[in-house]
């Protein structure tokens, strides 16, 4: 009877060491976490950032910045107000669809090409000529410097301000971090439904950027992020991760 005992005592451990554990591991490819980040529009302006630093670089070593007679001058000024007023219409309108942008650069590069066309040709057509000799939008290099600490500065802030509000992926919730004090909001990302939309063909081409909704599965609410740069590597890193969870089957050490 004493060995009858000890086989009843001895068979549910052995048991319960066969029993295999299921666990959850993540693919070795798969981020364990992603950060979205969206920024406001200024950021699309860095091309005239860009420019009023060149432009002011160039100036700086002109001996007659505001001389009317200067052709590089003046082809200086022009290619300045021409990125600048591409950089405000791609702020001010949406351009969804390819065949829209495709013909404002067409429209744009011709206006470009005839004025430094009659600018450097000026016995080309006296008419025209004439008129952009009276116009000379000059300025000094004090200007442009003014202009790119300016936007320089809003950089700046922009970007030590979204350290204080943005989006972190992980594979088993959602958090959003906002506030001086890093204030946290936990949503589930399992079954977590993610839409991307390009809303502006020029702001993908400055940024690679484009407009994430989130949907988690327990929320009414929709989460949307404008202008989150990268936004296919996000969405291809986000996807990667939320499936990427496999199960394996493997016995607990005795």
């Amino acid at each position: 009877m004493a060995d009858e005992k000890t086989t009843d005592r001895t068979e549910p451990a052995a048991v319960e060491r066969a029993e295999p554990a299921l666990r959850p591991e993540p693919k070795p490819n798969a981020p364990d976490r992603i950060l979205l980040v969206p920024y406001p529009k200024i950021v699309f302006l860095y091309p005239t950032f860009v420019t009023a630093l060149v432009v002011a670089v160039c100036l700086s070593f002109v001996a007659e910045p505001l001389d009317r007679d200067n052709t590089f001058v003046a082809a200086l000024s022009i290619v300045f107000q021409f990125v600048l007023a591409v950089n405000l219409v791609i702020l001010a309108f949406d351009f969804p669809r390819t065949t829209s942008l495709t013909l404002f650069f067409f429209v744009a590069a011709v206006v470009m090409g005839l004025v430094l066309l009659f600018t450097f040709q000026p016995n080309l057509l006296p008419t025209v000529t004439g008129f952009l000799k009276r116009f000379r939008p000059l300025a000094n290099p004090t200007f442009y410097w003014s202009l790119a600490a300016i936007i320089g500065g809003i950089y700046l802030v922009v970007f030590a301000s979204v350290r204080f509000d943005y989006w972190e992926v992980r594979s088993n919730e959602l958090l959003h971090h906002h506030g001086i004090l890093s204030n946290i909001e936990r949503f589930p990302a399992p079954h977590l439904r993610i839409d991307k939309e390009i809303t502006d063909v020029f702001e993908f081409l400055l940024l690679r950027s484009g407009r994430l909704i989130l949907q988690p599965s327990e929320e009414r609410r929709t989460i949307i992020l404008d202008n989150v740069p990268m936004i296919d590597k996000k969405e291809d890193a986000i996807t990667r991760m939320l499936g990427s969870l496999q199960v394996r089957v493997r016995n607990e050490p005795s």
